[in-house]
């Protein structure tokens, strides 16, 4: 019976520490950069063989480079993942540039996997999170300031003014994930049920039913 218990806690408390130090793996060497045509399934991207390993392999060029902002919500991101950067692969680490029209919106969104650390350019945005108690944190970010979006938290970010804005984020992961919160609910395939949604936003189910149609 003692031993059974021994058994029992051990088991617990490798539990307990497993969960509780659970993120993306610490590399196990110098770097490995992915193989994008491996069709080894992994978590994560396979190795490329370090001998064909070149300084290219570490670089990306197109940042530079402003998004398009033409549409309905004046925003444009571009997420460099392992994908189009190689070099990234286990590190845990993404990077974007965000570009906002005047009055652009990147919308209420979370990324399951990441902490965001935002950098504004240029300008002025309003940003802010919300907690899991619906508290709001925001402030108005101005030119060179920095603000941390914590993991899994709703957020958003505005441009305010009548100018153009720039800015970069890091993620902290190789794979953060974005859930963005009208899309997710009002364009789910398939539509999650009118009664829900109705419910849910106390709505009636003809403004629920042109909700659904713009997404």
């Amino acid at each position: 019976m003692a031993f059974s218990h021994i058994v029992r806690f051990t088991f617990l408390l490798v539990l307990s520490t497993s969960l509780v130090f659970a993120s993306e793996p610490s590399p196990l060497q110098d770097f490995c950069v992915a193989d994008n045509t491996s069709p080894v399934f992994v978590n994560g991207v396979a190795c490329k063989n370090p001998s064909l390993v070149t300084a290219d392999d570490f670089t990306f060029s197109g940042l530079d480079k402003p998004g398009n902002t033409s549409n309905q919500q004046g925003f444009a991101v571009n997420l460099v993942t392992v994908d189009q950067f190689p070099g990234l692969n286990t590190f845990g680490v993404t990077v974007e540039r965000l570009d906002f029209a005047p009055k652009g919106l990147n919308s209420p969104h979370s990324h399951p996997r990441a902490t965001e650390v935002l950098t504004v350019i240029n300008w002025s945005l309003y940003v802010g999170f919300i907690t899991t108690e619906n508290k709001l944190f925001s402030k108005v970010m101005n030119k060179g300031d920095v603000f941390v979006f914590p993991i899994g938290l709703v957020h958003f970010q505005y441009n305010i003014g009548d100018c153009d804005v720039e800015a970069f984020s890091v993620l902290s992961s190789q794979d953060p994930g974005v859930v963005r919160i009208a899309n997710s609910l009002f364009g789910a395939n398939p539509e999650i049920s009118d009664d829900i949604l109705s419910k849910a936003f106390m709505l009636d189910k003809k403004t629920v039913d042109y909700m659904q149609s713009q997404f």
